[in-house]
């Protein structure tokens, strides 16, 4: 197996442990709320506290990694996030202070993920394969929330929920060994590459460098990279508010046993897994048939913005549980096309740099774990409906698809 193959595998599995770890308060908050007696406010509290600590590593994260590497950046990220996701159950108990602190605190860690593997991917993963890697490397999100979905109401059940954050939180551990012999942040310096591959990489990578000084007076004024921020941020806001509150929709306003809440809500995510390596193989594509490349990213990101939006629109339309799970998996299949769009777009308008882009514009995309996850706790608060849940959801996803359009490039913006 070619070693970028390697790689590719266990940063996967990264991004996988970086979303059970992050999922499963979606489906312990439920009984946790019930034994402590959390109203729909506090339960929005905890869910965007995370988001506090996340947003403040991502532009950090993204620096240290094109500047330094990603192998130690990810690799001890993941280490701290899993530190605080054992440390959980013993904050919870504690006080609902110390538990915000430690919500934090591993948003502190998982903030660097995206953009550290951004930055990795730039320096190891041809041109020609990029759609493929990102989307299987996104993919392992879904995957990892479809797994904390199902395996967090058994380990409910059959030992406690405390138990759901002290098993998910060592898997890291375990990851990390094999992570620190098998990887390296640049393929020059990897013992056991072929000289074939090598070659390849560096002739077909979008970067082989370490990143210079940052322009910053550059990047916050280049329209092409606010057209990623605000995709990420609209797609963000979906993604979020979900993943926060669909276990609970479940349970509460579709009137779903909580036993059974977890397979109802990872369906989505399953779709979301297939659909989004599909739309990475579907770019890449393209790119075959010799479509030019901003074509491909206007048109994948089009097809998942709109798509999604037409579906969540049509949510509060349907009734019955078979018919709204329906709509919201067909929703995120669109939503999983747009892989080939904005989420790769960085590494087109400035490769030394993908690192710090992601993290600039992933920054703005955890804006909506922050405001999104809370205000969604405060209309549920307010109204106990809903309906307004969807429709905001529906017309930031639509916002973000014309903004797109109007302002992106892929022609390179900082080298």
């Amino acid at each position: 197996m070619p070693v970028r193959f390697q790689i590719i595998f266990l940063t996967i599995l990264a991004v996988f442990i970086c979303y059970i770890d992050r999922v499963n308060i979606s489906i312990a908050i439920i009984p946790i709320a019930k034994e402590l007696g959390w109203n729909y406010e506090r339960i929005g509290l905890v869910s965007s506290s995370f988001f506090i600590g996340y947003i403040v590593t991502q532009i950090l994260g993204g620096y240290l990694s094109d500047k330094f590497g990603a192998k130690l950046v990810l690799g001890y990220g993941l280490i701290i996030w899993s530190v605080f996701t054992i440390l959980t159950p013993i904050a919870a108990y504690s006080g609902f202070t110390l538990l915000i602190l430690v919500r934090i605190g591993m948003g502190l860690g998982e903030g660097i993920t995206f953009p550290a593997w951004h930055s990795l991917y730039a320096r190891w993963i041809p041109i020609e394969e990029r759609g493929r890697a990102v989307g299987a490397t996104n993919s392992g999100l879904f995957l990892g929330t479809v797994f904390a979905l199902i395996i967090t109401p058994i380990i409910v059940i059959h030992l406690s929920w405390e138990w759901a954050f002290y098993l998910f939180g060592s898997v890291g551990f375990l990851w990390f060994i094999f992570w620190n012999r098998m990887v390296t942040s640049s393929p020059k310096d990897h013992p056991r590459i072929t000289k074939q591959e090598l070659l390849f990489i560096e002739k077909n990578a979008p970067t082989t460098q370490e990143a210079e000084k940052l322009p910053w007076k550059i990047l916050i004024t280049n329209k092409p990279l606010w057209a990623i921020g605000v995709a990420h941020f609209c797609s963000n806001y979906s993604l979020f508010v979900f993943l926060s509150w669909l276990p609970l929709f479940i349970n509460k306003g579709l009137g779903v046993e909580f036993s059974s809440v977890g397979y109802l809500a990872m369906l989505p995510y399953l779709f979301s897994f297939i659909f989004t390596n599909l739309g990475g193989i579907f770019g890449d594509f393209l790119l075959k048939r010799k479509f030019k490349l901003l074509v491909v990213r206007k048109l994948c990101n089009t097809i998942g913005f709109g798509g999604a939006g037409i579906c969540l629109a049509l949510v509060p339309s349907f009734e019955t549980v078979t018919s709204v799970i329906a709509i919201i998996c067909l929703g995120n299949a669109f939503a999983g096309m747009a892989s080939g769009g904005f989420i790769i777009n960085h590494s087109d308008i400035g490769p030394k740099y993908t690192g710090s882009l992601m993290g600039i514009t992933n920054m703005l995309g955890a804006i909506p774990g922050i405001i999104g996850v809370y205000i969604s706790g405060l209309i549920l608060e307010a109204t106990n409906s809903w309906d307004a849940i969807f429709y905001v959801v529906a017309g930031v996803m639509f916002f973000g698809m014309i903004f797109y359009l109007l302002f992106a490039s892929v022609e390179k913006q900082f080298d």
